[in-house]
């Protein structure tokens, strides 16, 4: 019996749910890759630790990026594909030969490593509304594929697809990708989730131990795509972590933060990205410009021509540090709302609940208790 998932098509005998980039990449023809050009730095810290793990040195995991160590101490800090790319294709340099080793770094992304998108996940009311909001706001994650989500008579589908992945890395990410679906999974089920079937479109490796270890069966290599089918029952599974006020405005989050982000190459990602590297002393949009080699006034000028405004970016970037310190839970308020530039902490208790809807004390909590459930 087929379902109609509200927002979703039916194709043939299957119900559909496509991710977001994977709609914005049936819907043009454009050569552009199909995920968004900006992104957290955090996957560069996972990818980069992995390849300290594995006795490389940090030279060797970000050679050729453009990084250094400022994006590995920086959590706020975000970067582009393009750079993640480039670390990926470092690890795969030197670690590729390895079995299995995407998978065993997708095992690392843990929900909290995802921001605002985890705990949207985290809060719905069901397995299958989590899909529902991870697909739609995919451009939050670190995913270089578009994934599907479809039900088959009484099996869930997930295919990722790698069409738009750069051949020389789509083993590696494949498996990192997947591995993080697992971790998903897991973290929002507090189990492993029976998996049925899996396939692969890449070669069979020497050793297919890791994959049955982690997968539970072994995948078939060498098929037309990259799926996992799993009981169908498992979209209908209430999550221990569900609260519909708060996934609702989670989700509003996701939606506006992917909008930033997709607006973000241009001069106002600079300008971002500049804030970001001094925190403790943001500068005003006169110092800024004058770093530019511009007047003010063309600064102005060239931010609306992007849809953007220098005070908007700058209360982007004290919203983004204030979460990030507040999640280190090692300052007091006081001190995150002097680091950020307020002379009063009624000041920043004020504009962060016209940020995030909550007081920054309910939102440490919150992040505190995300934590606590992904360990």
């Amino acid at each position: 019996m087929l379902r109609q998932v509200p927002g979703y098509g039916i194709v043939g005998q299957k119900i559909v749910i496509f991710g977001q980039d994977s709609l914005r990449a049936l819907a043009s023809m454009s050569t552009s890759p199909p995920w968004p050009p900006r992104r957290s730095g955090i996957s560069v810290q996972l990818l980069s630790q992995f390849g300290l793990d594995h006795g490389l040195t940090l030279e060797d995991c970000l050679h050729g990026s453009d990084l250094d160590i400022g994006v590995l101490a920086d959590p706020g800090r975000e970067i582009d594909a393009s750079q993640e790319l480039r670390v990926i294709r470092n690890l795969v340099r030197h670690l590729g030969e390895e079995p299995g080793i995407g998978l065993r770094a997708g095992l690392r992304y843990h929900l909290n490593a995802y921001g605002i998108w985890g705990f949207a996940l985290l809060s719905s009311p069901t397995f299958l509304s989590a899909a529902q909001i991870g697909l739609r706001y995919l451009g939050l994650t670190y995913a270089f594929h578009g994934m599907r989500l479809e039900e088959h008579a009484d099996e869930a589908h997930l295919i990722l697809d790698q069409t738009a992945v750069p051949e020389d890395l789509a083993a590696f990410i494949v498996e990192r990708d997947f591995g993080g679906v697992l971790r998903i999974q897991r973290d929002l089920t507090n189990q492993r989730p029976p998996i049925r079937h899996a396939s692969f479109r890449r070669p069979a490796p020497a050793d297919t131990s890791l994959y049955r270890t982690e997968l539970g069966v072994l995948p078939l290599f060498g098929q037309a795509e990259n799926r996992i089918v799993f009981d169908r029952r498992l979209l209908e599974q209430p999550l221990p972590g569900a609260n519909t006020q708060v996934a609702g405005h989670c989700e509003e989050q996701c939606k506006a933060l992917l909008a930033r982000r997709q607006a973000r190459a241009g001069l106002a990602g600079r300008i971002r990205d500049r804030l970001l590297r001094t925190p403790g002393r943001l500068p005003d949009m006169e110092q800024v410009a004058g770093e530019l080699h511009m007047t003010s006034r063309t600064l102005r000028r060239r931010l609306d021509e992007e849809g953007s405004h220098y005070r908007a970016l700058l209360d982007e970037v004290r919203q983004a540090l204030a979460e990030e310190l507040l999640a280190t839970g090692a300052l007091r308020l006081e001190e995150i709302a002097e680091r950020l530039g307020y002379g009063e902490v009624s000041n920043f208790i004020h504009a962060f609940k016209r940020w995030k809807g909550v007081t920054p004390k309910r939102f440490r909590e919150s992040r505190e208790a995300l934590a606590r459930h992904a360990d």
